[in-house]
């Protein structure tokens, strides 16, 4: 039988060594009058937290200063040139089967998750020919690591006698946050260094891994890497391979949950900012929005970086001076820029639904958008052309955005020759800067979900969960971890959670790994 959490929602997953995280005991539903929540942020996070409060009889506001919800993951209308309308987002996002607890709040929506499709490979491409894919690499470790340098031409065997695999022991356990407490202090690029891996698959796999945060190498910290690798590759059974929404963002995910929270109660409000949150004397804290202003009993903060910053800047009443400057020094990570095209004509039919790229300048990666997404698909079969994205990580600040724009369309026309011919029907342009940085040494600094006030929480991608997630996981599960320390206070039973295993799957590595820590120290 498979196992069910407190929602009743079935745990999906072929991992079985995956890591169950079960709430304190409490009742099923809060009794009496019931409290009101305010979450402000309608992003991956505070969807979660609303979900998990609004199901267990919490009155649930829930306040998003954009038109549509989904945070990072929005998409808003566009009308092309042709005078159809499309929907823009913000790109390409990969749902990865260890993505446990967000998976579980799409099921509030869609129980066999219809909405996502899989695609077949996840390949890689450097600029000087050499290829890799994920398809035939076997999802158990170690084999997984084993079939991926034994089937990658990155990996020779005069590359692999200069490795130091004693520098490598850390990633065959990682657990947290003692992963931060060793590699905090050190950058992704120099760790890989110590290593010695080959020039090229420290270009062309684990390069395009560590972008995936959206900062160079050299910014981020060493064990955010470490423990990506653990999440996708070394520590689960579940494989690099993923899933995609077969329709933009708001049809397929954002606008059936909202549907969902609305049958439980929750009022969503959206093109609502949120000015500020005051504790007030007698409790709980005033909400004061664009609207006006609403007494709510808790909070739950579930904002971006910036949005974070600003909410608590405005809001002197909040936490204690250590949390506030805490909350002060956080950092956003480089600009991106999401670039898709409209072309006139189809791209090879061989060419896959996602690439992954290095030393193409600044592109990152390519998707053909319309060999999967439905509304895409749609277009390119009424005017036989196709609908094509591209990624830019990293861009370095001082770059003139135009230039780059057309450097990007540049550098796609290198990895897919045949696009040079075509003509650009239509184009859209979005610059980010918003998604947060995890810089050497950063990791002690920033929130965790609790704060100092015990009606307030925070929840986010930013956020220090002690849990080994990241991305977008990280945010469904900080969300789902706010909403359960609120419940907590109520004597109601939260939600039960799950994670890719806490530590490494073999005796032997994890007691070699624990040694070279303690030589280390």
């Amino acid at each position: 039988m498979r196992r069910r959490d407190a929602s009743g929602v079935p745990r999906r997953g072929r991992d079985r060594r995956a890591r169950v995280l079960v709430p304190r005991p409490g009742h099923a539903r809060v009794g009496g009058e019931p409290p009101s929540t305010a979450v402000i942020g309608g992003g991956i996070a505070g969807l979660a937290a609303a979900t998990a409060l609004a199901e267990r009889g919490v009155r649930v506001t829930l306040y998003e200063r954009e038109d549509g919800l989904g945070g990072r993951l929005a998409g808003w209308p566009v009308t092309l040139s042709d005078g159809s309308r499309a929907t823009m987002s913000r790109g390409f996002h990969a749902f990865f089967r260890q993505y446990y607890n967000l998976r579980g709040l799409l099921r509030r929506a869609d129980p066999g998750l219809g909405m996502l499709t899989a695609l077949p490979d996840y390949p890689l491409r450097h600029s000087g020919g050499l290829r890799d894919s994920f398809r035939h690499v076997p999802r158990t470790p170690p084999w997984s690591a084993l079939g991926f340098v034994a089937l990658s031409p990155t990996f020779g065997a005069r590359d692999l006698l200069r490795m130091n695999p004693v520098a490598a022991l850390p990633l065959l356990d990682v657990r947290v946050p003692e992963v931060y407490e060793r590699l905090d202090g050190v950058s992704a690029h120099d760790f890989l260094a110590s290593i010695r891996f080959p020039e090229a698959a420290h270009h062309l796999a684990f390069e395009v891994f560590s972008r995936s945060f959206f900062a160079d190498p050299r910014e981020l910290s060493a064990a955010e890497m470490v423990l990506m690798f653990h999440i996708y590759f070394l520590g689960s059974s579940e494989g690099l391979l993923f899933d995609v929404p077969d329709e933009p963002f708001p049809d397929a995910l954002w606008e059936p949950l909202a549907r969902y929270l609305r049958s439980h109660g929750t009022e969503v409000r959206t093109g609502t900012p949120v000015e500020s949150v005051t504790p007030v004397s007698g409790g709980g804290y005033r909400v004061a929005h664009s609207g006006g202003g609403r007494h709510h009993d808790t909070v739950v903060l579930a904002l971006d970086t910036d949005g974070l910053r600003a909410v608590v800047a405005r809001s002197p009443g909040l936490g204690d001076a250590r949390w506030r400057e805490g909350v002060a020094g956080l950092r956003t990570a480089p600009p991106f820029l999401v670039s898709r095209l409209w072309l006139d004509r189809p791209v090879a039919r061989r060419r896959p639904g996602f690439l992954g790229t290095s030393g193409f300048g600044t592109l990152d990666n390519v998707s053909v958008l319309s060999g999967w997404e439905g509304e895409a698909a749609r277009w390119a079969a009424r005017t036989g052309g196709s609908v094509l994205e591209l990624h830019a990580y990293a861009v370095p600040a001082d770059r003139v955005r135009d230039v780059e724009e057309k450097r990007l369309v540049e550098q796609l026309r290198q990895v897919y020759p045949e696009t040079r011919s075509a003509g650009v029907l239509d184009v859209r342009h979005e610059w980010r800067a918003d998604c947060p940085l995890f810089p050497v040494g950063g990791y002690a600094g920033r929130p965790t979900v609790r704060t100092p006030d015990p009606g307030l929480v925070v929840a986010g991608d930013l956020v220090r969960t002690e849990l080994p997630v990241a991305l977008m996981e990280r945010a469904a599960t900080s969300g789902f971890l706010a909403a359960n320390a609120l419940l907590e206070r109520w004597g109601v039973a939260g939600q039960t959670l799950w994670t890719v295993p806490d530590r490494g799957r073999s005796a032997l590595l994890r007691a070699l790994a624990a040694g070279t820590g303690e030589r280390r120290t």
